[in-house]
């Protein structure tokens, strides 16, 4: 792959490696993420695969992660 980025299309990853950590009785609607050989990590919308990947830095997901789990991202839920 020449240059992975923000937006680019989330095809362009491949079809192995998504996960999803996040689902749960949704019906399907849940987010999908792929731990890139940089350390990055891509993020999908699992209801549109083909759409753009949102590319992370391993900084900003542990970031991300540690707010939520003390609540930071709470204000989401309301």
């Amino acid at each position: 792959m020449d240059r992975i980025y923000n937006g680019m299309p989330a095809t362009q990853l491949g079809k192995d490696g998504w996960r999803k950590p996040w689902s749960g009785g949704n019906g399907g609607s849940c987010v999908e993420a792929m731990l890139l050989g940089d350390g990055r990590v891509a993020i999908r919308q699992s209801t549109d695969p083909d759409g753009p990947a949102l590319i992370c830095s391993r900084h900003e997901i542990e970031r991300f992660i540690e707010g939520v789990k003390s609540g930071e991202a709470d204000f989401l839920l309301v």
